[in-house]
């Protein structure tokens, strides 16, 4: 009799245990990012578990995972269990969505394309701009080096080069001499970097290039990190307008059941206290009142949208980042 009992409590015991482990993984969420959004996620995820603490009573851990965007969309695609998406360019959530890995219709689950913050290209050049650094032609002189990530692996790659591209349009070239521009500039580049943060890397730590061709946020997270005038941020006549889009990967929390924390998070991401953290990280807030109180931070400049020029990110990518597309054939490596 009292080895049943024990038998029957240690059961209850391993069961109870196995349902606290249940419901413990209801409240943690994976957030699997873009290379140069570590920072800013860092600071969002305290503000949403302190949040989400107060509104519902209830802890919750946020996890990080940082890398060069299209690689973190082949892992998430791989099994990698993200409960949620944060990403810089749509097509890498479309490239999910076309995996089933997240829903057909990700884009219209949040407001804005589900992209609640926003970015543009612009060029970190070495305190003081020894060469004179002003705009996109300055970047295809002989002997001006440029550091940029490989269009392949990260979305700041692929709006560097189309950011470059739309240059040459919106000047009133043809798609000829867009062509031409940008094979300058890629002749220009040392090392293709992995994913922006490489890039970074490359350009601080490894001293190589003159510039460094990367989103508007990163200028804060330099200053952070490496301290403030080790560069000066030139912005161009001319630059593209990103979308930081994000996903719920439903593949994940309907294993979990971390769907209504998932949107939670997501939706709160278009919060005043967010987009407040959003502009502290230089990221564009959609909202525009918050813009407005950090109109110094982001100087106004001529912007175009990928549909505008190249009909969506989806056909930029078959057109010039596919095997084979434009980028393979104005780019060779050590050439």
């Amino acid at each position: 009799m009292t080895s049943r009992i024990k038998n029957i409590a240690a059961a209850f015991i391993v069961a109870s245990s196995a349902f606290t482990g249940a419901a413990w993984a209801q409240n943690q969420l994976l957030n699997v990012s873009y290379d140069v959004a570590r920072e800013f996620y860092k600071d969002y995820n305290a503000a949403f578990v302190a949040h989400y603490k107060k509104t519902k009573g209830v802890d919750v851990k946020i996890d990080q995972s940082h890398a060069g965007s299209s690689a973190q969309a082949r892992a998430v695609a791989d099994g990698l269990d993200a409960d949620v998406v944060t990403m810089n360019t749509s097509t890498d959530i479309e490239f999910l969505a076309d995996k089933g890995v997240v829903a057909k219709d990700w884009a219209k689950k949040f407001p804005d394309n589900a992209a609640p913050t926003t970015s543009t290209m612009l060029f970190l050049v070495r305190n003081g701009n020894p060469k004179g650094i002003k705009d996109w032609e300055d970047l295809v002189k002989p002997g001006v080096q440029v550091v940029i990530v490989n269009p392949k692996t990260g979305g700041n790659g692929r709006y560097a080069y189309l950011a470059a591209w739309g240059y040459v349009k919106k000047k009133g070239g043809t798609d000829a001499q867009a062509a031409e521009f940008v094979g300058k500039l890629f002749k220009n580049v040392p090392v293709l970097a992995r994913g922006g943060r490489d890039a970074t890397t490359a350009f601080l730590q490894r001293n190589i290039g003159d510039a460094l061709i990367t989103f508007e946020s990163e200028v804060v997270s330099i200053d952070r990190e490496f301290g403030a005038g080790k560069v000066d941020a030139v912005y161009p006549s001319i630059s593209i307008l990103a979308e930081n889009p994000v996903a719920v990967v439903e593949r994940t929390v309907a294993k979990k059941g971390t769907g209504e924390l998932a949107k939670a998070y997501l939706d709160w991401l278009y919060s005043d206290e967010a987009q407040e953290i959003a502009a502290k990280h230089a990221l564009r807030p959609r909202s525009q009142a918050v813009l407005k109180k950090h109109a110094a931070v982001f100087k106004p400049l001529q912007l175009f949208t990928v549909q505008e020029l190249f009909g969506s990110l989806s056909e930029a990518q078959k057109v010039h980042f596919n095997d084979g597309g434009q980028f393979d054939k104005l780019y060779t490596p050590g050439r």
